[in-house]
């Protein structure tokens, strides 16, 4: 039969579409959404409650979570490689000084206060809440789970990974029970039906996947409560001087947004000894610290017996909940400073804080009663006094073997009574002048131990009295503090049990078939690496001593 042909038609002689014909509606979506025509080929818009939906997907990922675990790891690497403001700020003032050109950038990125900035923060809290909606649901279907029944014996055993098929003579029933008892000592969950024995185990996998995700939410709820409630301070001891927590006695303090001032322990502590020692000269290792330890007493509270303490880096002492540093050590050069009436204006250790590793300590020494004009000191405490090649002092060594100090003087203004606050390690030089000697330069003071220095225009006199220590104190109360360390114990547990533990489902059917009993055993993995094969030979030739106890 010949097929008749169609004749083509010209294109005016072609139907043509209506013109609204390309304007189909898109039915609306569920939830009263209205769908708007993309471009050609592209999905129509998800309406608002469908956006949502979708987000919340996202988030609560396990791909999400993994990834803002990682940017959170990320982020804090700054805070381990820039000074923080929260744990040494002499650190932070000497970076900013030794990087003056790097700071203004730091400063954007908010990493001098990495784990207080907004970015962190951010992060911090899209953890948590991408965590709970992890653990929720899947907390659920781990229930449900523990629940069920293994599965039902599949008709076709011979089309799982490992199948083994033999022959006894014993009963079905005989086999059947020998199988049940061998997977229940193999902590298996063994149902029995008529036909065949079914068996489950593994079900811990699940539970220590689900630790392990609980455990890293409760140190993020933990850190969390630390910041929010907690308070970190940094103060100076000097030997022969005390410390009382409130306030007023920090040179620095931060709390959290609701720990307030009122709730401060009202604990003291005294301050004996401060006994820095270094690697002698002459070693391979010369000037580097060997031992760091503050003795003295602590009162707890008002009125109770004072305690002996003592205090090592990396030993904190505790008090009341509160943990009290070991963090550095310095110098506080006893001075006397006379004004031109000969009448002592300032007398007392005047702590310098360290500038290098040799203990070259920068500070100031303020006599604002001094008359007829305040007087103000500003230069470098030198453990171990030597000048170097251009006949300026410098030091060798960090212990004070051979103490000294070196000093210019300045006069004038020193701004302490117009109310405003003052860094007790700085001069404010906007109204002092510097002292000038007689050669017309800046007159420069080099004291020893026990040296006096009198002063031009009968300014007055300053003398070097001697040394004492001090110690440098981090003093922090972090609430539920054992709760990140419990909590990445547990994950570390759940963790190697969701590795190590694996999900196994276990079927052996049981029929007689010419006068001897035919039997299928078959096991599957329901995740890979597990030697599955070896362990079900293993199980079928143990089943068959039980089953058929003539081989």
């Amino acid at each position: 039969m010949v097929k008749p042909r169609v004749p083509e038609l010209s294109p005016r002689d072609r139907p043509v579409a209506p013109a609204d014909a390309d304007k189909s509606e898109v039915p609306a979506p569920p939830g009263g959404g209205r769908h708007e025509r993309d471009a050609p080929g592209r999905p129509p818009a998800l309406a608002p409650s469908e956006l949502a939906r979708w987000a919340w997907r996202q988030l609560t990922s396990m791909r999400t979570a993994l990834l803002l675990l990682l940017a959170l790891a990320l982020g804090a690497i700054p805070g381990s490689l820039v000074p923080q403001r929260g744990v040494d700020s002499l650190a932070v003032a000497r970076f900013r000084s030794e990087h003056a050109d790097l700071t203004p950038w730091l400063d954007r990125l908010d990493l001098f206060s990495v784990y207080s900035s907004p970015w962190f923060a951010a992060i911090y809290l899209l953890l948590m809440v991408s965590l709970a909606g992890c653990i929720v649901p899947r907390t659920a279907a781990y229930a449900r789970a523990l629940r069920a029944r293994p599965p039902r014996t599949p008709s076709r055993l011979d089309r799982l990974p490992a199948h083994v098929t033999y022959e006894t003579d014993a009963s079905p029933d005989a086999v059947l029970g020998s199988a049940a008892q061998l997977l229940g000592q193999r902590r298996f969950r063994v149902d029995r039906d008529p036909d065949a024995v079914r068996a489950e185990k593994g079900y811990l996998r699940e539970a220590g996947n689900l630790l392990f995700h609980v455990s890293l939410f409760g140190v993020l709820v933990g850190v969390a409560v630390g910041s929010l409630w907690g308070y970190r301070g940094s103060v100076i001891v000097v030997e022969g001087q005390g410390f009382s927590n409130t306030l007023t006695q920090y040179d620095e303090f931060r709390a959290g947004p609701l720990a307030g001032a009122d709730s401060l322990p009202p604990f003291s502590l005294a301050l004996s000894t401060m006994t820095a020692s270094f690697q002698p000269p002459g070693t391979e290792q010369a000037g580097q610290p060997k031992l760091f330890e503050a003795t003295g007493t602590v009162v707890p509270s008002p009125g109770e017996d004072p305690v002996d303490f003592a205090m090592r880096v990396n030993e904190p002492l505790t008090v009341d909940g509160t943990s009290l540093f070991l963090v550095g050590s310095g110098y506080a050069p006893v001075v006397t400073v006379r004004d031109g009436a000969g009448d002592v204006t300032s007398s007392g250790p005047v702590p310098f804080l360290p500038a290098d590793a040799s203990y070259v300590s920068q500070g100031v020494v303020k006599a604002p009663d001094a008359e007829p004009e305040q007087l103000g000191f500003e230069g470098f405490f030198l453990p171990w006094a030597s000048t170097n090649a251009e006949g300026l002092p410098v030091s060798v060594f960090p212990e004070a073997v051979q103490p000294a100090l070196s000093l210019f003087v300045w006069t004038g203004d020193l701004g302490l009574d117009g109310g405003e606050p003052q860094s007790v390690y700085a001069l404010d030089k906007d109204q002092l002048s510097v002292v000038q000697g007689d050669d017309g330069e800046s007159l420069r003071l080099l004291l020893s131990e026990g040296d006096t220095a009198r002063l031009p225009d009968g300014l007055g006199s300053i003398r070097f009295d001697g040394v004492r220590e001090f110690a440098r104190l981090q003093v922090a109360s972090s609430p539920l503090s054992w709760l990140p360390l419990g909590s990445l114990v547990l994950a570390l547990a759940g963790l190697l049990g969701s590795l190590y533990i694996r999900p196994r489902r276990t079927w052996v059917r049981a029929r007689r078939d010419d006068g001897r009993t035919v039997v299928e055993v078959a096991g599957l993995d329901r995740v890979a690496g597990g030697d599955l094969a070896a362990d079900l030979d293993d199980f079928v030739a143990r089943l068959r001593e039980r089953g058929d106890p003539s081989q």
